[in-house]
């Protein structure tokens, strides 16, 4: 990946509603040869996708909330049942094992704290944990979806 492909990245995490041609003429390149640059990018897997970041307040998720999960057990058994028990939740966007003293952490969008106590009832019923602690967030400082790329790769 060369300072050319990092200038795409960098681009697209902006705007990825960029034509091929827009871009082009932004790191001087023709459409085509930005066409081929970006569908490389795409083939090995630095891009994985181009979608629309939607508000979640609003669309009636605007409460964020910060849970994290400690594991009844560490086998594969375990982790398995987690693995599809949170897949049947869209309140739930991101999902992380982690280090440290908790095992998991869960980044949940709901509408309020009774749609919270709801996916919380729900949650429990469905997986088995030995902790779970609810951190609700207050107000967002920064939040971006851009990855850096001033170091090469």
């Amino acid at each position: 990946m060369d300072a050319i492909d990092r200038d795409l990245l960098r681009l697209l995490q902006e705007d990825a509603s960029l034509s091929t041609t827009e871009l082009g003429e932004q790191v001087g390149l023709s459409a085509t040869s930005c066409w081929r640059r970006v569908q490389r990018l795409q083939d090995q897997g630095i891009l994985r996708a181009r979608v629309a970041l939607v508000d979640p307040a609003a669309v009636g998720r605007g409460l964020t909330a910060l849970v994290e999960i400690r594991a009844t057990d560490h086998s594969a058994g375990w982790l398995e049942q987690f693995s599809r028990g949170i897949a049947e939740f869209p309140e739930i966007v991101n999902a992380w094992r982690t280090s440290g003293e908790v095992d998991y952490m869960l980044r949940v969008l709901v509408r309020d704290i009774a749609a919270y106590d709801d996916f919380y009832k729900r949650m429990t019923q469905r997986v088995d944990f030995s902790g779970f602690r609810s951190i609700f967030v207050m107000e967002e400082l920064k939040s971006t979806t851009a990855v850096p790329l001033d170091e090469p790769v």
